[in-house]
């Protein structure tokens, strides 16, 4: 069966979000490059949002149910992460000049500490990841891949919530392996699974008329 128009457009976004995600680890680790890292994590969540539609529409076959709440946590973790980025990128190009003591070490309103940018993205890559495992339109071994992703994403999430300090391992290990490598592979691998044409057939999970 041949991909879909937007398979292949959802495909050069999960590329992009590749592209842009690797970028951003290294502007905010190695650079440390505030402008730039806000753009790109920006970046990063608009380019998802095609990318996990376009997942959707290929593991949807196998439960509607289940990719619908992988699409719903998936899209609002993307839209968090672009509105954490926008927030980071408005700073970034004018600094605040008189901000009170303390005040810009409060927790984001309507990310805090990661919620949406890692927390709600790694429920939504989580279930997405199981759904692409039970499905012959991915290979499995991309869903495993998207199972690391999502377990580092949750662990990062609860280290600044919890531990803060960006130098601890609970919080560094995540972003190392995540930022760099894990997530930025997913992604890619996503894309050029999501470019090819899809499997002729698909795994269906059994139904209730079935069981």
């Amino acid at each position: 069966m041949k991909s879909s128009s937007f398979d292949q457009f959802g495909g050069w976004m999960a590329i992009l979000a590749a592209v842009a995600g690797f970028l951003y680890a290294v502007s905010f680790v190695v650079l440390k490059n505030q402008l730039l890292y806000a753009l790109f994590l920006t970046l990063l969540g608009i380019y998802a949002f095609a990318a996990l539609i376009a997942v959707f529409h290929r593991v949807r076959e196998t439960d509607a149910a289940y990719a619908l709440l992988a699409l719903l946590f998936g899209l609002v973790g993307a839209a968090g992460t672009a509105i954490h980025g926008g927030y980071d990128l408005s700073n970034a190009i004018n600094p605040p000049t008189s901000v009170p003591a303390g005040l810009l070490d409060l927790p984001s309103q309507v990310d805090p500490r990661g919620l949406l940018t890692f927390g709600f993205t790694g429920v939504g890559l989580f279930v997405f990841a199981w759904l692409i495992t039970r499905t012959a339109a991915f290979p499995k071994t991309l869903g495993y891949l998207g199972y690391l992703s999502a377990i580092l994403f949750v662990i990062l999430y609860l280290g600044r919530l919890i531990v803060l300090n960006p130098a601890n391992p609970i919080i560094l290990v995540p972003v190392l392996l995540n930022g760099f490598i894990v997530s930025p592979l997913f992604y890619l691998w996503l894309g050029i699974a999501l470019r090819r044409e899809r499997a002729a057939g698909v795994e269906q999970m059994p139904t209730a008329q079935e069981t």
